[in-house]
């Protein structure tokens, strides 16, 4: 059973337990028989989003086997101050908006209770006197996410079974500093075409081949079929490189040509200095300037090359520049790993490492600092994965950023759309 039929399950069980009649509660849940008597009530007062509420839960006694039932409500969580609403928008507030534990808490306390910044969206409204205040926590709200990170834990394995891979996928690393001064890194495999996210993992290191072992294990046991991978985009970390040569490899290595640019651009600047070496200012500025412009564009004519030919002329290019020694050098290197998407193997590959999932990653988990430990941050991850797969893209592009493909789903691109199943049903809450 995938993500999908998970929540799909636990909503078919909400409708089930909302539709229930007075007769059916009549019916012992732990025998079966229906020789069973009302056994008086308790009462509950849980907040909804309209306020504080009076609640009367029956109980019931079962003659048959001795033992005592309470009916239960699907609007209504067990053992909890506030309504199953409430513990939705809490996680989708913090989640979907991207902001803090405490923040969330602040705003949806002054909405349940009317109170505090509530005062200043309504600056007419009287608050009656009566009206109780709520005293929702930041810890709270952390809380009801922890525990949709162990459902989400739970349910990684086969959580993607039945999803296609295009074969080809970028990973990324993003270092979290904890509580203590402790730092991990959270690792993330996301298919090309689609943008899926498969399960994370969070580790102490990037550089060592077990990290990556676990991070492709984990993918496997959610569903990745490794057999059918074909390239991996990545930046230059040496773990990974070992991990594919090791393990998997008939996998091809395309480099990330965002790292390549943003390590070649030191080297740049070291050859224009060498350059102007020795000559006056008026005379070193422009000529500065003129290196710079030929180096770049030298590099830029081997990085965007057309075809595995056209690289290597303009590599051979950039080695007869008076400057271009040292950066030939490194290209030469890397040349396999830039040029790997002109394969037609290895065709579907892109050319930059998936590090645009990492700004909504960014905005809500504060680095990891929230979560005080590795396993809390695994747990917000893997949540952060399962919304990332579920929320479609806005239909509007932005100035500086645009959608491939508008209103979908990560899982509907896949082929698997979710229909009326949320992220927020995956998880159980």
């Amino acid at each position: 059973m995938n993500i999908i039929e998970q929540g799909r399950a636990f909503l078919q069980s909400l409708g089930a337990l909302a539709g229930r009649t007075v007769w059916d509660w009549r019916r012992c849940p732990h025998c079966g028989d229906n020789h069973t008597t009302k056994w008086g009530f308790y009462p509950r007062r849980p907040w909804f989003f309209g306020g504080r509420r009076h609640v009367s839960v029956q109980r019931h006694w079962c003659k048959s086997c001795c033992r005592t039932y309470s009916e239960e409500s699907a609007w209504l969580v067990r053992g909890s101050w506030y309504a199953r609403e409430v513990h939705r928008s809490a996680i989708d507030h913090w989640q979907h908006l991207g902001t803090s534990f405490r923040r969330t808490a602040e705003v949806l306390r002054s909405w349940l209770g009317h109170q505090e910044r509530f005062l200043l969206w309504r600056p007419l409204h009287q608050r009656p006197a009566e009206r109780e205040h709520c005293y929702l926590s930041a810890s709270t709200v952390h809380r009801w996410t922890d525990r949709a990170g162990k459902v989400a834990q739970a349910s990684i394995g086969g959580q993607l079974s039945g999803v296609d891979c295009s074969g080809t996928v970028g990973v990324d690393g993003l270092w979290a500093r904890l509580r203590g001064g402790a730092k991990r890194v959270v690792l993330q495999v996301v298919d090309n075409v689609s943008g899926l996210i498969w399960p994370p993992v969070v580790v102490e290191g990037e550089e060592s081949e077990a990290s990556w072992q676990r991070l492709f294990e984990q993918a496997q046991k959610a569903g990745l079929v490794i057999e059918a991978l074909r390239g991996v985009t990545s930046d230059g970390a040496r773990g990974l490189l070992s991990y594919l040569r090791n393990s998997l490899g008939w996998v091809g290595r395309q480099r990330c040509i965002w790292h390549v640019w943003r390590s070649l651009g030191r080297e740049v600047g070291r050859a224009t200095t060498k350059a102007v070496e020795g000559l006056v200012e008026e005379v070193a500025g422009p000529l500065r300037e003129q290196v710079r412009a030929e180096l770049l564009a030298l590099v830029r004519a081997v990085i965007n090359a057309a075809s595995y030919t056209a690289g290597e002329q303009a590599l051979a290019a950039l080695r007869e520049h008076p400057q271009g020694a040292r950066i030939w050098r490194l290209l030469n290197e890397r040349l396999d790993q830039i040029l790997m998407h002109l394969v037609d193997y290895y065709a579907g590959l892109q050319r930059v490492a998936p590090e645009w999932c990492w700004r909504d990653f960014r905005l809500r988990l504060s680095r990891g600092r929230n979560h005080g430990s590795a396993t809390r941050l695994e747990r917000a991850a893997l949540v952060w994965a399962i919304y990332h797969n579920f929320t479609p893209a806005q239909h509007r592009s932005e100035r500086k950023r645009h959608y491939r493909r508008p209103g979908q789903s990560a899982l509907q691109v896949a082929g698997v759309p979710p229909g009326k199943v949320s992220y927020l049903d995956a998880l159980r809450v």
